[in-house]
């Protein structure tokens, strides 16, 4: 699956759209940065409910694709200026972490 599908998710606002070419491996779930720093997918959609810098290091360090931030989860500008500048996309919804998975799973079937 493309990013492109991810981010055309009607659950979800793109904060920032990322490389929308680039090819999805798989989903991460995961709130423990320490845990993400070691397993989070190269290539992965990152669904999480961290909204701090330290989750953007994390996901440049991975190489993920892109970042969902569940629960209204929020980045500040600064973070996002430089997700834009890192090409990785930030996407946030209002949906519990679990829902959003879901939600990309069923229209990716990855």
């Amino acid at each position: 699956m493309k990013l492109q599908t991810i981010l055309e998710l009607p659950e979800c606002r793109v904060l920032v759209e990322g490389r929308p070419e680039r090819e999805i491996s798989r989903i991460f779930c995961c709130d423990l940065l320490s845990i993400a720093m070691s397993r989070a997918p190269a290539d992965g959609v990152w669904v999480t409910v961290m909204g701090n810098r330290n989750t953007l290091a994390v996901a440049s360090l991975t190489d993920t694709a892109c970042v969902v931030l569940a629960e209204g989860t929020v980045l500040d500008e600064g973070t996002l200026s430089k997700a834009g500048k890192e090409g990785i996309a930030i996407l946030a919804t209002e949906l519990p972490v679990f829902d959003i998975a879901l939600k990309i799973h069923e229209a990716g079937d990855i």
